[in-house]
């Protein structure tokens, strides 16, 4: 009776053990509370931002998203075809932020951390085709991730010293994006904002249908000097 005791106790604790050391690995760098926010606090695009079409566009589409969610994934791929039409002109960006929701994506800070190392390390071009990349072949196991980097012309050295000193490097960068998708008022992902110059901005809560993203962009749009 003693031994047959043990051992399940013995694999309880065990459980125990690596939840908290991994509860203790994810970075507490912001909180996590829910608030009713403000749109109005979405910080402002600059050149430091990912930017896919003309950085000096009139309007912003930015979307702050997880690469471990399925609905992002779709999402993608609705805003890609949206730039691909409506911002052919160069009236109209996308700009992506990070919101890893470490809550529940195990994968998703390693994700974000390997985009991040890929726009250090080749630039926005290679981002934006990395992180579609990723969201294609999702699920993305994480021990993939330096192949993948390759594909975008990251060398597998270059990738690896980066995404090691990940914490050092670009974590601040994810975290205070996640902050201030927090700030604002996000409680999942996807989630975005449409800016417009001297125009309130417009939150899509959720993966919209094309249909609904470029009405949305077509009333920004008349709202454009």
């Amino acid at each position: 009776m003693k031994s047959s005791f043990t051992i399940p106790v013995a694999i309880i604790l065990g459980g125990i053990i690596v939840a908290i050391a991994i509860y203790v690995s994810v970075p507490k760098y912001v909180s996590t509370s829910l608030s009713a926010g403000n749109p109005a606090l979405v910080r402002p695009v600059t050149s430091n931002d990912h930017i896919l079409g003309n950085p000096a566009a009139q309007v912003m589409i930015v979307e702050y998203a997880d690469f471990d969610c399925e609905y992002c994934k779709n999402f993608n791929e609705t805003l890609r075809q949206i730039i691909a039409t409506e911002g052919i002109n160069g009236k109209v960006a996308l700009v992506f932020r990070e919101f890893p929701l470490i809550e529940i994506h195990p994968n998703a800070l390693p994700l974000a951390r390997a985009a991040e190392c890929v726009a250090k390390t080749a630039g926005n071009d290679a981002f934006w085709k990395f992180t579609n990349l990723l969201f294609v072949n999702q699920p993305v196991d994480p021990t993939n991730l330096g192949v993948l980097a390759a594909t975008v012309g990251v060398s597998g050295n270059t990738f690896a010293t980066c995404y090691a000193n990940a914490t050092k490097t670009v974590d601040a960068r994810i975290m205070s994006d996640r902050q201030n998708a927090i700030t604002i008022g996000a409680h999942g992902t996807p989630y975005s904002v449409i800016l417009t110059a001297n125009a309130a901005p417009v939150i899509m809560s959720g993966a919209y249908s094309y249909d609904a993203v470029k009405q949305l962009v077509d009333q920004a749009l008349s709202k454009v000097p």
